[in-house]
């Protein structure tokens, strides 16, 4: 059974709505450590997911997200807090998952460079710059072509250099078209789109033109298939999530990008649609049905985990 890497996930902002102090068992999500073993998953990465809307004090709520994980690992034998690729690799040779720990939403850095040496410190590994609204990294994705223009803020273009010192990995998902391009040509590492899809097929702000598929493949890096309805289909308000949709973007992804520019980035329990694959326990439903519809092993296993191992290695 293949392994995997999952590069998005909002589990940890579920379970401190719900008032969990960890997800060893986390039933009424998508993820949880028993699943992660079932779905034999070699890596996820647990966001600290931010709204600016909601969030009275940011830093809190990061705070409390980081502490549900390492409750999580500390209760668990199966799951390891790990902040490189040398770490990913023993844990793997040891039959432990590998937990790494993002933030969605760079507001919690809040213009201070000192922040990020802070949260690497902490174990952060990746940073998506921004949600669905402005910060001082830059500004979001939109359906207003004046603000998808808008590119990073002056702190925003030194903190890609700042973040590409530190080893914390550059992600694009949510941000602008004009912040895309800003990242790819400043940033000197590999950068990802963590949770993304294909503009050409699914016609949302969100997802990735067929010249960012190859920018990102022409810097290294990696792009997520995002299991989300509303990024599959080429009807915006389709709410099924189908194998057929995920391979369709899989393989234009592969055509555009190549087969080393694909990687997972499920967003379970950031989603709310008709799953085919539901959680992560299903996840090898997902590489059988890839492979019964002509994606061959090696194929596969890029898409799966090698990618993400080579980013991690690279910007890690």
């Amino acid at each position: 059974m293949i392994s995997y890497i999952d590069m998005h996930c909002d589990t940890l902002a579920e379970a401190v709505e719900l008032g969990r102090d960890s997800i060893i068992s986390f039933d009424e999500r998508a993820i949880d450590v028993a699943r992660l073993e079932k779905g034999n998953c070699k890596a996820q990465f647990f966001a600290a997911y931010l709204d600016q809307d909601k969030s009275v004090d940011p830093y809190k709520d990061y705070t409390a997200m980081r502490q549900v994980l390492l409750n999580t690992v500390s209760r668990s034998d199966k799951l390891v807090f790990t902040g490189n690729s040398s770490e990913l690799n023993r844990n793997f040779d040891e039959g432990q998952i590998s937990a790494f720990l993002t933030i969605e939403n760079g507001c919690l850095v809040e213009g201070k460079m000192e922040r990020l040496k802070e949260l690497k410190e902490q174990g952060v590994s990746l940073i998506t710059l921004t949600w669905n609204q402005a910060n001082c990294f830059g500004f979001p994705h939109s359906s207003e072509s004046s603000l998808m223009a808008k590119g990073l803020t002056d702190f925003g273009k030194e903190a890609i250099e700042e973040m590409n010192n530190l080893g914390i990995i550059v992600d694009v998902s949510h941000l602008s078209d004009g912040g895309f391009y800003d990242v790819a040509a400043i940033s000197k590492k590999p950068f990802v789109a963590s949770h993304s899809n294909c503009r050409s097929i699914a016609p949302h702000t969100r997802n990735l033109t067929d010249e960012m598929i190859r920018i990102v493949a022409e810097k290294g890096g990696v792009i997520g298939l995002n299991f989300s309805a509303d990024f599959l289909n080429p009807d915006l308000s389709h709410e099924n999530s189908t194998v057929d949709m995920l391979f369709l973007h899989a393989k234009h992804i592969i055509e555009v990008g190549g087969v080393e520019s694909i990687g997972i980035g499920t967003d379970f329990d950031g989603i709310t649609c008709k799953l085919e694959i539901p959680s992560c326990d299903k996840m090898p439903l997902l590489f059988e049905a890839f492979e019964k519809r002509g994606m061959n092993h090696t194929s596969l296993e890029y898409l799966a985990y090698k990618n993400v191992e080579r980013v991690i290695k690279d910007c890690l």
